[in-house]
């Protein structure tokens, strides 16, 4: 699988959500890098956020982000010796 530029972006933005509360949003900002708002964009595209500029994950955004900060919670523990 190759990882576009745009993927990463969209990972990204994923990773920001706190799956903590499920009132925990984001908000883009017009100050925001361009590639984000594209990315936060294509996200609500499909399906996977509730608002154009950001705001809350949709369910199948908390199970996408679920499954994303798992993986990288686990890639990103080091091994131990």
């Amino acid at each position: 699988m190759q990882f576009s530029a745009e993927l990463i972006d969209e990972i990204r933005v994923l990773a920001m959500f706190n799956l903590d509360s499920v009132n925990s949003g984001i908000k883009a900002h017009k100050m925001a890098e361009p590639q984000m708002l594209a990315a936060i964009s294509r996200l609500y595209s499909k399906g996977l956020i509730n608002q154009p500029d950001g705001g809350y994950l949709t369910d199948l955004g908390i199970h996408c982000a679920e499954q994303l900060q798992t993986a990288l919670r686990i890639l990103g523990t080091p091994e131990s010796s």
